[in-house]
């Protein structure tokens, strides 16, 4: 489940004493969520239970949900939602070479890092992932589906990241075509590849923007067919308008102004190291997101964003975690979680802020 902002120390330390404050006077009686990510196994095995940590909410790999885990979390208070793995083709594209997407060469894309994207058009993928849905919603009693990996291809979480130009596919073309009534001339995969880019590139773009709307447009469908009433969460690239060239709308194809008319939560993966950022960047960038989406509290859509605890790269320490957690709670949003529960459990440090953050936020809710 990625420009480099500098805060001159007297702010920080003054962010660090009152970030709190700042946050909390205007938002803490409006802060829902104070979740954690990943299986809450290892705070379990550490004698802990949620409600003493200040947990209300774990959000878990539907994969690594069953009923022992949703019953215990719901007695110690907490509500439990499905991360939901979107457009993640790794061991589907291999078994199912239809899927692969297709880079502007004509040629199959490579994994970027770890991750292997998916024509997202493809439809016995798409089959495959809305058939999956289905059966995690009528097998678990959840609070929410949180769509994670849900861009085509690329890789935005690294400080240089991984950005082709795809998907050149067959049901793309055709699809592109069709939608947007583009009569794309006859020639090689890169040749058509080619024009479009020259030629019909905005045309481009907005589809592309279009084909990741659907996917939340379906799932949401499918969440209100079966369990009404579910909050459909959404895991994404926390790029502004202008980072990489505008790549989060132009390559990764998240158009905000889209995706809000079905996201009910947006979470933001402000992973500050991993992105080669500094700290405080996650305050910022918090505040600019709740500017963008004009969010307004006790409505939807809400901003829960997801904040940086595990060490790599890199250590993250205590008053780093302490600074991005709060951080999380900056503009208009009104809950946060961590990456990962086991990167808190294994810190005592991090376990203890965590719990005086959240103590703090209980205490004011």
């Amino acid at each position: 489940m990625n420009t480099h902002l500098k805060f001159h120390f007297p702010y920080i330390l003054l962010f660090t004493v009152l970030g709190f404050m700042s946050c909390g006077q205007d938002s803490a009686d409006s802060i829902e969520i104070r979740g954690i990510y990943g299986n809450p196994k290892p705070l379990w095995d550490n004698g802990y239970e949620l409600n003493e940590l200040g947990v209300n909410a774990i959000f878990v790999h539907s994969g690594s949900i069953n009923e022992d885990m949703i019953n215990r979390a719901r007695s110690e208070g907490s509500k439990i939602y499905a991360e939901f793995v979107t457009l993640n083709g790794k061991n589907y594209v291999e078994t199912h070479p239809e899927a692969w997407a297709i880079n502007d060469l004509g040629e199959k894309v490579q994994a970027a890092t770890w991750f292997m994207g998916v024509c997202p058009t493809e439809p016995g993928f798409r089959k495959y992932r809305f058939d999956q849905l289905r059966d995690l919603l009528l097998e678990l009693d959840l609070d929410g589906i949180w769509m994670d990996y849900v861009h085509w291809h690329a890789q935005f979480e690294d400080p240089e990241p991984i950005l082709p130009e795809t998907c050149f596919c067959n049901h793309c073309l055709d699809k592109f075509s069709k939608d947007s009534k583009v009569e794309i001339p006859e020639g090689s995969t890169a040749q058509k590849a080619k024009w479009i880019l020259n030629n019909q590139d905005t045309a481009w773009r907005n589809w592309r923007c279009k084909v990741i709307y659907d996917w939340t447009f379906e799932i949401k469908s499918i969440i209100e067919e079966i369990k009404p009433g579910t909050l459909l969460g959404l895991y994404h690239c926390p790029w502004n308008d202008e980072e990489f060239n505008g790549a989060r709308q132009r390559i990764l194809g998240l158009d905000y102004n889209l995706l809000k008319e079905t996201i009910d939560v947006f979470s933001p993966m402000v992973y500050h190291k991993r992105m080669g950022r500094d700290p405080q960047w996650v305050q910022e960038n918090i505040q600019w997101f709740s500017n963008e989406l004009d969010i307004q509290k006790g409505t939807f859509p809400k901003i829960w964003p997801i904040v940086q605890a595990h060490n790599d790269p890199g250590i993250i320490t205590t008053e780093q975690f302490e600074t991005v957690l709060r951080g999380g709670l900056s503009g208009k949003s009104s809950g946060v979680m961590m990456f990962t529960t086991h990167s808190i459990a294994e810190d005592e440090g991090k376990t203890e802020v965590m719990k005086k953050v959240y103590s703090e936020l209980k205490g004011r809710h």
